[in-house]
């Protein structure tokens, strides 16, 4: 019966002359098993077996540390569980993915400054798809992070990874002409989280999960599913003029949530993403998406001449990611913050 030699690293690699041979090593990057005369010791040789056991005797290294007892300590982390079941079934995906590449690395393997450059190789091979080939390594970054800052390990070699994926949504902006094409197609459960999305500047998630008690006929109150930022947004007229006739059709029936579908029924995700997706077919908009209207509000505001913080107290951005989003992703509202401003010096000297 042939051991089962625990951490062996086989390559293999075929030979000029069509031979296939293997190149053993004792771990992942550790020593060549090899005969006398240097030759690779093939698998199945009686002395693989001795020369494993030679080359490992004075390798002190737990068998349970390994990539994969960090995965399962990171899934049983407050980082993991209170997440939302959303974050939890990505990480997830991209965590069964990380165990079955990487899942016998040792700790010792983990923390080589060699295995930056692995893990980029693995990552580099998702780069058909950018958005998948990050998430992984943002992914893999997140365990090693939580494994360091609770003292299991003492290097993240994956920290400051980089991007393949740039998401340009510079001048993503919803114009007037294309509210006006969503409105006119006269979809009241479309309209509605169009307008709603407009004016409070909030995530599609958290807008679809929004009670009608959360709203008190002045304010929407909305605990931010991504952040856990808890934020109250002051309704405009026209918006609670729309939302009290909801709420009127609405009566006694069982409806909780203030975005319905046609049936009156709480959207799922994918049946929202589905149906808006159709709307903005029939209504010609090319290259927009629900979260854009994010990006919609936060300039529209600022053109409105509101501040900083007060952008913030509404959409529950950071002071920082409301300067960023108006200096690098939203650039469609700086014609009018110019001639704003121009106007502002032509008073002051008149």
């Amino acid at each position: 019966m042939r051991a089962k030699l625990k951490g062996l690293m086989k390559v293999k690699k075929t030979l000029a002359n069509g031979k296939t041979i293997y190149y053993c090593y004792a771990w992942r990057k550790g020593p060549l098993l090899k005969h006398k005369d240097g030759s690779p010791i093939q698998p199945g040789d009686p002395l693989l077996l001795r020369a494993f056991t030679e080359a490992t005797k004075d390798r002190f290294v737990d068998p349970s540390e390994t990539m994969g007892e960090l995965i399962t300590e990171f899934k049983a982390s407050s980082e993991f569980t209170e997440k939302s079941a959303k974050t939890r079934k990505a990480y997830a995906r991209y965590l069964d993915i990380i165990r079955e590449e990487f899942g016998d690395m040792s700790f010792v393997e983990i923390q080589d400054k060699e295995a930056r450059g692995e893990f980029k190789v693995w990552r580099d091979t998702m780069s058909a798809t950018p958005r998948a080939a990050d998430y992984a390594w943002t992914t893999l970054a997140r365990v090693l992070s939580v494994a360091k800052d609770r003292g299991r390990i003492s290097v993240n070699v994956c920290e400051r990874g980089g991007r393949l994926y740039e998401a340009d949504r510079a001048e993503k902006i919803w114009t007037e002409e294309d509210v006006r094409k969503m409105l006119a197609l006269h979809r009241p459960e479309i309209s509605a989280a169009l307008l709603l999305a407009l004016w409070t500047g909030q995530r599609q998630g958290d807008l679809l999960k929004a009670a009608w008690t959360n709203y008190d006929g002045q304010a929407l109150r909305v605990r931010q599913g991504k952040t856990g930022a808890r934020v109250a947004i002051p309704i405009a007229s026209a918006v609670r003029t729309m939302l009290d006739a909801m709420r009127a059709a609405v009566g006694d029936k069982s409806a909780t949530t203030i975005l319905t579908n046609t049936r009156g029924k709480p959207w799922t995700s994918d049946g929202f993403r589905t149906s808006w997706g159709k709307a903005c077919d029939k209504a010609g908009i090319v290259g927009l998406t629900f979260h854009d209207l994010r990006g919609t509000a936060v300039t529209r505001l600022a053109l409105s001449g509101c501040s900083t913080a007060q952008i913030a107290s509404i959409t529950g951005h950071s002071l920082k990611d409301v300067e960023s989003i108006l200096d690098a992703h939203y650039l469609g509202g700086k014609i009018e913050l110019a001639e704003q401003a121009i106007l502002k010096l032509e008073q002051h000297k008149a």
